[in-house]
């Protein structure tokens, strides 16, 4: 059974990537990949359920990162498999509609990507055993969402509440990432099981109440609470299959599946009691009230959503075992008739054309199946018998009769409790007349009609589950019910019925109030007032932007304060703040550096000193004349290159070489673009003073890398030459470091480097040069150069790969292979154009990134399906004919991927620089310049 959870975790990933690898098939395809992933997802979680109604927790543990406590922990219990299981049978479902819901020309392909990824980072998060690895996919569905909810990103509306989605949500998951810090560090793990098992520890700590407010703020804005539930309306702006499978059975339940998971842990408390309850209560009634008001059909439902999940908190705040039980059912229920209830809605705007109410009615009589199926529905969400809702509905009564605390408290939960259940009935009783009912349809631009049957099918299903759960609970939801309860509860599991009829009681006769007493305010309100010409007012939505707003100006002054366009400026802050944070500790605490008696120095290191010094003190004199004090920089560049030789350093003198060579040329490509003129002379003041910063934080480095080179030999670096061969198989311990020890860093800084290339692309392909900046005339033809270019090249390849092939045990490796790689195309494209060279070579750099990165990725996880951590070495001696045995490390497959990296993103900087085109411009390219029309920046026409 180990190896079916990442299967059934990596389903959705691997299918999202099918989907985008055949961006041209047909939308059939697409949809048929896509439901690969929920479809095969299910078979896994059906042939685990046996295991799991036994009561049995089915695991995969793979150590990650050990040292900060991330393990790739999955874990289905219970609670797990009952989320997995909504997740993708709703999943599946939600494939279907949107092939029959997407216009011909919404980019399909897109829409399954994103989905599938979002389907992903659910299972991920409702899978984890660790907190750690359960907030690396809480952040991804925060994400995946973002992108699903601004999936139409021509439409305003769909733009702004991704952008209000994203931020509530990740400032909530920045929050909950405090909390699950704090409750590692009461416990002293993240392991899943380990903090269900301390909840006493955890409630007992004086940090307890931090870490429940910070995690509570997580799981608040995630499930639309009050008062972050604003944002969950304006994501109606998505489309209706992200409505339907977002915010009825998976986003919104991230939530309260997170307060059910944490629920061992956390509860027990008069404070977790009261602030859970209360803020369940408010959201319950406020989402209520305002859903009664709404025109648009997916408003309405949205609105009643924030109230089924403030229902749901509640449940869990009043913390009985029966109220839990109750919470867990109806996630379940809400789920079901929620998703048919977006899905009907999507059907009647696809049919129509609108969503608003004002403009329906009477659709029973033109769309009789699809009024049918979404008015049963309607009525399992009012909570009328012999429908899902009805159940779960009156366990709400019989615990909000029952609460804990004071009797006030038990008074304002009954009376919540009661309200809602008013308020249910009067809001699905308008979902139900203004649509299906009365006179209408008015003012459509077409005759409506049933929808495609295929489309119809998903919300059949649902129906069927409210029918069957209403009238045969259990036979039908009880095991399921049972099994998640009971993953949360434990021993304190109670007894209880899932019978239809439990007599006359009180909860049958809140029930009834509430059915009558919906019936009656609806009614009464269509007396009263003009429903259809209310005004709904966001406030929250106002205080957003306000606030959103007054943080972008607050951002605008500092940055036009601090990084205004002047370089030396920014220089400058950036040295000053490392001065400071560099000598915060000593001045903290004073303490003189413990150097050892000085060596004598050779006269080869004097004379490189000198030599260095020399350059150095050349470039403040003749700083001017910028192409000779770009030499003199690089003559600084080139002793500190033979430094590193006289201190036996090879690994760093050949790194120190190259990139010195690669930066003159990106130094000789950038004075192309510098004004002919120098700007004016600093005052005397300001020199002093940079001097005076410059002798401080140049002072300060050379007293850390003395210290750094007299330390004693038995430290680190001591104890990485040892382990070099024995546990990496190399005898080059930079390259080691760097491939194995350190490899992780390694691949962020690549992945940056990646990132900075692109960025360098982005800003330049565009970019058009001014007009006095075009040389006049055809290029100089260097024919002599060129060909010695040319003959360099395979020579500089065949240094490259056998710098790259020994870098492991010699002087070498994937860096410095893929810049000596770099520096013949450079002096190609320098001497012969960007024409002509990839005329011949055609790179795609661009992709020559990507590759690198996903080659570095898939070697570094490789080691983890052997049960080790992320890039721990492999080795292997491969006996060749004629060649004879060739010792091979796994990490051979990561440096390829730095060696792709480095190569590409070099050339691609330095190649964007070499190809800013002349303005298109017809008045730039003759030389007419108008300074008021001309941009100062690209010299493009306004």
């Amino acid at each position: 059974m180990l190896p079916s959870l990442p299967l059934l975790l990596a389903l959705p990933f691997l299918m999202a990537a099918a989907v985008a690898a055949f961006p041209r098939s047909s939308r059939s395809t697409a949809a048929w990949l896509a439901a690969l992933a929920p479809l095969g997802g299910l078979a896994i979680v059906g042939w685990l359920t046996p295991a799991v109604l036994d009561g049995q927790i089915v695991r995969t543990l793979l150590p990650w990162l050990p040292q900060i406590g991330l393990d790739f922990h999955l874990r289905l219990d219970g609670l797990a498999w009952m989320f997995a299981g909504l997740v993708l049978g709703i999943g599946a479902l939600v494939v279907l509609y949107a092939r029959y819901y997407l216009s011909a020309q919404d980019n399909a392909h897109r829409f399954y990507c994103y989905l599938l990824l979002f389907m992903g980072a659910m299972l991920g998060m409702v899978l984890s055993g660790n907190l750690l690895l359960l907030m690396i996919f809480w952040e991804m569905t925060s994400i995946s969402s973002f992108l699903l909810i601004g999936f139409w990103s021509h439409r305003q509306d769909a733009r702004e509440g991704a952008r209000m989605a994203l931020v509530i949500t990740g400032g909530g998951g920045l929050a909950l990432l405090g909390g699950v810090l704090l409750i590692g560090r009461i416990v002293g793990s993240f392991d899943l099981d380990v903090v269900l098992a301390a909840g006493e520890q955890i409630r007992a700590s004086a940090l307890y109440p931090y870490a429940l407010f910070l995690v509570l703020a997580g799981i608040f804005t995630k499930s639309a609470q009050f008062p972050f539930h604003f944002w969950l309306p304006h994501a109606m702006a998505a489309p209706t299959p992200v409505s339907a499978y977002l915010h009825s059975a998976t986003m919104v339940k991230a939530g309260v599946f997170l307060l059910a998971r944490l629920h061992p842990a956390l509860a027990g408390s008069d404070l977790f009691f009261y602030t859970v309850s209360g803020i369940g209560a408010l959201t319950l009634l406020i989402g209520a009230w305002n859903a009664i008001f709404q025109h648009d059909l997916k408003g309405l439902l949205a609105y009643s959503t924030i109230s089924h999940l403030g229902l749901i908190t509640l449940l869990f705040g009043l913390s009985t075992p029966m109220a839990v039980v109750a919470g867990v059912f109806h996630i379940l229920n809400h789920a079901t008739f929620k998703a048919s209830l977006f899905m009907a809605a999507g059907i009647i705007d696809h049919e129509t054309g609108t969503r608003d109410m004002r403009k329906l009615g009477g659709l029973r009589k033109l769309m009789p199946f699809t009024s049918a199926l979404a008015i049963i529905a309607s009525l399992a969400m009012a909570g009328i018998p012999l429908l899902n809702g009805f159940l779960s509905k009156e366990m709400l009564f019989a615990e909000a009769i029952s609460a804990g605390g004071t009797g006030t408290m038990r008074m304002a939960v009954s009376i919540a409790a009661l309200l809602a259940g008013v308020f249910g009935v009067a809001y699905s009783l308008r979902f139900v007349h203004d649509t299906f009912f009365g006179p209408g349809p008015h003012g459509l631009d077409r005759v409506p009609h049933e929808p495609p049957r295929w489309m119809k099918v998903p919300v059949e299903l649902l129906v069927v589950v409210c029918v069957a759960v209403g009238i045969a609970p259990a036979l039908t939801v009880a095991p399921v019910l049972h099994a998640a309860a009971a993953s949360i509860l434990g021993s304190a599991m109670p007894e209880y019925s899932l019978s239809v009829w439990h007599g006359f009681n009180l909860p049958l006769a809140m029930s009834a109030i509430g059915v009558v007493g919906g019936i009656a305010l609806y009614f009464g309100l269509r007396k009263l007032i003009n429903l259809h010409a209310v005004t709904n007012t966001t406030t929250g939505r106002n205080v957003f932007h306000a606030q959103l707003d007054a943080v972008s100006a607050l951002a605008m002054r500092l940055t036009n304060g601090i990084a205004n366009g002047s370089l030396q400026r920014m220089l400058l802050g950036l040295v000053l703040v490392a001065i400071v944070v560099a000598a915060a500790p000593f001045v903290a605490n004073p303490a003189s550096p413990n150097w050892t008696a000085p060596q004598p120095i050779p006269l080869l290191g004097w004379a490189l000193w000198l030599v260095m010094m020399g350059c150095a003190i050349a470039t403040l004199r003749v700083y001017k004349q910028r192409l000779l004090a770009v030499l003199l920089v690089g003559g600084v560049g080139l002793m500190v290159a033979l430094t590193f030789v006289f201190l036996s350093a090879p690994d760093l003198a050949l790194t120190q070489l190259l990139v010195e060579m690669v930066t003159l040329v990106l130094m000789l490509l950038g004075m192309n673009y510098l004004p002919a003129q120098s700007g004016p002379e600093r005052p005397r003041w300001r020199k002093r003073r940079d001097a005076l910063i410059a002798v401080i934080a140049g002072s300060g480095l050379g007293a850390l890398a003395y210290t750094a080179m007299t330390l004693p030999p038995n430290t680190m670096a001591g104890e990485l030459v040892a382990r070099a061969l024995p546990e990496a198989y190399g005898q080059n311990v930079v390259n080691v470091i760097l491939v194995d020890f350190r490899g992780f860093d390694t691949f962020g800084e690549i992945t940056v480097f990646g990132i900075a290339a692109l960025v360098v692309h982005a800003l330049l392909r565009r970019t058009r040069m001014a007009p006095e900046q075009i040389m006049p005339g055809p290029p100089i033809k260097l024919p002599v150069p060129a060909d010695l270019a040319q003959i360099m090249f395979p020579l500089t390849l065949t240094v490259s790969i056998f710098l790259f092939l020994r870098g492991h045990n010699a002087p070498g490796g994937g860096f410095i292979a893929g810049l000596v790689l770099a520096v013949p195309l450079l002096i190609q494209y320098v001497i012969q154009g960007t024409a002509s060279v990839e005329s011949r070579f055609g790179f795609d750099y661009i992709r020559c990134i990507g590759t690198g990165l996903l080659i570095a990725l898939l070697s570094g996880s490789a080691s983890m399906l052997f049960g080790v951590p992320f890039l721990t070495s492999g080795h292997l001696d491969l006996h060749l004919p004629l060649i004879g045995d060739v010792p091979l490390a796994s990490a051979i497959g990561f440096d390829i991927g730095v060696y792709l990296v480095v190569f590409g993103g070099a050339m691609l900087m330095l190649s964007m620089m070499g190809t800013v085109k002349p303005s298109r411009t017809r008045t730039a390219r003759k030389g007419e310049i108008d300074l008021q029309r001309r941009s100062a920046r690209t010299g493009e026409m306004h």
